[in-house]
């Protein structure tokens, strides 16, 4: 469910975003937020040590299609330059396996430095992909990375291999299975025109899609972009910038959680590419984690607001899900009477406030109505988490007709 409110400003498709001639512009298709190195299982992912002389091939699934394509390879959580020997983009064809890899090349060259904490866009690559088709984005680091940039939490293999394997479409080297992304940040496509640009899902795990099942892409925004690709007209991309463990105000000693979201706002959220809204689901972590009171994160919660419209995106706000019955799980304040008052203020202020341009209410999507403070049984995963049913009633609530409707009128000459 998503109440539109007055407020904000739509913005007008920028010019590196439009293609000349109205044949498409460049949206984010795909993206996972970057973190540095950890790990809680080297063998299932190495980042806490990193990568020499291996392949590793990311399997990404796209939100919208397009026909032509470019990757961004990211060094933001490094402390030393990043050498990136070759790389490749390909149709998946399922597991490690894909059609013709199509070299990437930077500037024109086929490998690249990339500075610590930067990334690297490659040059565009004629590829033609549909809605929801799968990608394998295979990168050649040839040194050592040391800890290596990563997404920790992927819900999908991805594999490595021993030496440059980017040409290599068979599967037969990606002799490893890995649970992480590593040093891909991002897919943009130059899509169709019907395509108005990218809505941004930005969180903590229940944006990650924490505990949906592995492969099947069950997570929340997984299913935003399986409805907005089965639209005509006017359509959006979708990309998860959800981090696993996330926080509003707090640096997790665990690096695999990341930064917080207001120190990842610019990179994850309004430099990217075809940006025109973004949901945000965050909060729970810091009630959980820190005790943190409601009174603490609203401030900045409007510092977020602030600026994405700075930056001419809409912003919804979603309420924090259910929590009861998880404290004895992840301890400090989940589901605690304590937490769950001050989850039931921040969600009364999310509600209520006007601060943002609509509201999206995941609380009453995903609660059991006999027990409010907790999830429908048939959506409770961990009694924080949503199961793949709980995913997909939120993604259900999302009233999409609302947004495409105000970013549409918002982007009208």
């Amino acid at each position: 469910m998503l109440a539109l409110v007055t407020g904000g400003s739509g913005r007008k498709a920028l010019a590196a975003d439009q293609a000349p001639g109205g044949s498409g512009r460049w949206v984010a298709t795909w993206h996972a937020s970057p973190t540095p190195g950890g790990t809680f299982n080297a063998q299932d992912c190495p980042s806490d040590v990193g990568l020499a002389g291996q392949t590793v091939r990311n399997i990404v699934r796209v939100s919208a299609g397009g026909g032509e394509v470019r990757a961004r390879i990211s060094n933001a959580g490094g402390s030393e330059p990043l050498k990136v020997g070759s790389a490749s983009i390909a149709l998946s064809t399922g597991g490690a396996a894909t059609g013709a890899p199509q070299p990437l090349r930077f500037g024109g060259q086929t490998s690249i430095v990339i500075a610590a904490g930067g990334e690297a866009v490659s040059d565009p690559v004629p590829l033609k992909v549909q809605p929801l088709q799968t990608l394998a984005v295979s990168l050649y680091l040839p040194g050592k990375t040391g800890p290596a940039t990563q997404h920790y939490f992927a819900a999908q293999d991805s594999f490595l291999a021993s030496g440059d394997q980017t040409r290599a479409g068979a599967a037969k080297s990606f002799t490893r299975k890995i649970s992480c992304w590593m040093f891909l940040s991002g897919v943009d496509v130059k899509a169709a025109p019907n395509v108005v640009g990218t809505l941004i899902t930005l969180g903590d795990s229940i944006t990650d899609g924490y505990l949906s099942t592995k492969n099947t892409n069950r997570r929340y925004p997984d299913v935003l972009a399986q409805r907005l690709a089965s639209r005509k007209g006017p359509t959006l991309a979708v990309t998860n910038a959800g981090i696993i463990g996330n926080e509003l105000l707090t640096v997790r000693p665990q690096l695999q959680f990341g930064y917080p979201v207001p120190a990842r706002l610019a990179r994850d959220v309004l430099t990217q590419p075809g940006a025109r809204a973004v949901i945000l689901l965050a909060g729970i972590n810091d009630i959980g984690d820190r005790s943190a009171r409601a009174a603490d994160l609203i401030p900045v919660y409007r510092q977020i607001i602030q600026s994405a419209r700075a930056a001419g995106l809409k912003i919804y706000g979603g309420t924090l899900v259910p929590f009861a019955g998880s404290t004895g799980t992840y301890k400090g304040d989940y589901g605690t009477a304590r937490g769950e008052q001050e989850r039931q203020k921040l969600n009364t202020w999310i509600r209520t406030s006007g601060a943002f341009d609509g509201v999206i209410d995941f609380d009453k999507a995903v609660r059991d109505p006999s027990n409010p403070s907790r999830l429908l049984p048939a959506y409770d995963a961990d009694h924080l988490h949503p199961n793949d049913a709980g995913y997909q009633a939120m993604a259900n609530a999302v009233d999409l007709d609302a947004i495409l409707g105000e970013i549409v009128k918002g982007s009208a000459p």
